[in-house]
């Protein structure tokens, strides 16, 4: 009777576990998840430029709108530079988003993106970006960050892109909870 206790309560604390362990891996393999398939308007990453379009290929020139939110309680000012650009399908593009911490403080930020339509992130290539990066920024003091993309030749085939003329790419800041705020810097 002791050992038939004893190994419910075993089976129920790997249960514990298990599911523990799945709650603190949930978010890195989702946001894998989203990266590798677009899901959820998410850009795709990629280390390579890709090369120039031939100009015997049908050619299309969409509009990129750039967005730029912060998450309650992030004091930071964020902005795009511009707020849209004219880009041809496969030419690499390089846009800047501007963040300043008008506090007396130390904060580090970090942020989020996806683009709209959300059908669009599959094709939405970046190469260089701030996104999920730790971005600390002292008092009263202003970055550019890069956005360095392209839109994949694979938009023109796709027939559910024929109707899209305009992306938007929105990034939201949030304040890195672990911060230590005694070391201000």
């Amino acid at each position: 009777m002791k050992q038939n206790r004893n190994t419910w309560v075993i089976y129920i604390v790997a249960v514990v576990l298990l599911m523990l362990a799945l709650s603190y891996a949930s978010v890195p393999l989702y946001r894998i998840f989203c990266q590798m398939t677009g899901y959820g308007g998410t850009t795709q990453i990629i280390d390579y430029v890709p090369p120039m379009l031939n100009t015997e290929i049908p050619q299309r020139i969409l509009t990129i709108k750039f967005n730029a939110d912060v998450a309650s309680g992030m004091p930071w000012k964020f902005l795009p530079v511009q707020k849209e650009m004219k880009v041809l399908v496969g030419e690499s593009a390089l846009a800047f988003y501007e963040a300043h911490n008008p506090t007396d403080h130390a904060i580090v930020g970090i942020s989020t993106y996806n683009v709209i339509p959300q059908q669009a992130g599959i094709y939405f290539n970046k190469i260089q970006c701030f996104c999920f990066d730790e971005q600390m920024l002292k008092s009263h003091e202003s970055i550019d960050m890069p956005v360095f993309f392209f839109i994949e030749k694979d938009f023109l085939d796709d027939p559910k892109m024929d109707d899209i003329d305009t992306i938007t790419l929105s990034y939201t800041f949030f304040t890195v909870d672990d911060f230590n705020q005694d070391n201000k810097i």
